[in-house]
């Protein structure tokens, strides 16, 4: 019975593996701005922003802000779109036709 229990899950956690945040160590209380880890740029405390890893970022935290294609049709591939930070799925064929996403982990 334990063995089913951990097999469930282990499949409710299947979904996340694609998504994911890290917590930024604590700076000094009473501060106003913070440093982003990837681009170097100064934030106001409270603010949110996406830096150039498409990461959603506030002074405490980053996460990933795109989700990923896991089922999508066999005669389709993904693309990476790094301004749109997003995938696209796209027939092999012939890129300029999109394909339909059937499931996607992330976000």
């Amino acid at each position: 019975m334990r063995s089913l229990a951990l097999v469930l899950i282990l499949c409710a956690l299947l979904p996340l593996v694609h998504a994911f945040c890290y917590v930024k160590p604590d700076v000094t209380p009473g501060r106003t701005h913070c440093l982003d880890d990837r681009d170097k740029t100064w934030h106001a405390v409270g603010s949110t922003w996406r830096n150039s890893d498409c990461m959603d970022c506030t002074c405490d935290s980053c996460c990933s802000g795109y989700s990923t294609p896991v089922s999508f049709p066999a005669e389709c591939k993904k693309e990476w779109d790094q301004k749109a930070c997003e995938f696209k799925v796209v027939k092999k064929s012939n890129p300029s036709i999109s394909c339909p996403i059937f499931a996607q982990v992330g976000k």
